[in-house]
């Protein structure tokens, strides 16, 4: 389960307090520019044990900028990070899911992992709480990353991601998924787990 576009001060903070609820760990892909605005719910996330990843400064499609601008894109959001808690993230997920080679490349020489997703209940575009769970209970499967949003949203609401975040993990429980953060799936798969 990931978290993309936070931090904030009302979505992120109801989201993680959703997850401790239910012993759930995430990670959140972070905006820099969202960092500099909220550096403690940014230590929160940490200190709650969840990953980190970064999601660029400013939302930007990466694959419209330079090479030179998608490295600054990156490297800000890193410094951020790394003066809020100490950490350089090695997982990147691109705006958008917009990639190309320049990306790639970018990503790859900085010595980072970008990460998708294969499922999207587009949370973002003010879908129904309803049609959030169902979209997640139709699409997930064993190995699966499913993106949701700590911020943002249409018009600036999630209110339906956090009425329907309890249930995505009640259902994920029921079916048996182990809901992990994506280092953990990316070591249980290489363990062959």
């Amino acid at each position: 389960m990931t978290f993309d576009d936070g931090p904030d001060g009302k979505y992120t903070p109801q989201v993680l307090d959703i997850l401790k609820q239910n012993n759930v760990k995430a990670t959140f892909f972070v905006v820099g520019g969202q960092v500099s605005k909220f550096p403690k719910v940014l230590k929160r996330i940490h200190e709650e044990g969840h990953a980190i990843g970064n999601h660029s400064w400013d939302h930007a499609d990466l694959t419209k900028l330079s090479s030179v601008r998608i490295e600054q894109e990156l490297n800000e959001t890193e410094d951020w990070i790394m003066k809020t808690i100490g950490i350089s993230p090695s997982l990147v997920r691109a705006p958008y899911g917009a990639v190309s080679t320049p990306v790639k490349k970018a990503v790859e020489q900085s010595g980072r992992s970008l990460v998708g997703w294969d499922v999207d209940p587009r949370d973002w575009a003010g879908t129904s709480s309803k049609d959030i769970i169902h979209n997640i209970k139709t699409h997930t499967k064993d190995g699966g990353i499913i993106l949701l949003h700590s911020y943002g949203g249409k018009k600036g609401n999630l209110d339906n991601t956090i009425e329907a975040l309890p249930g995505i993990i009640a259902y994920l429980k029921k079916e048996n998924f182990d809901i992990v953060t994506v280092p953990e799936m990316k070591a249980r798969v290489q363990n062959g787990r």
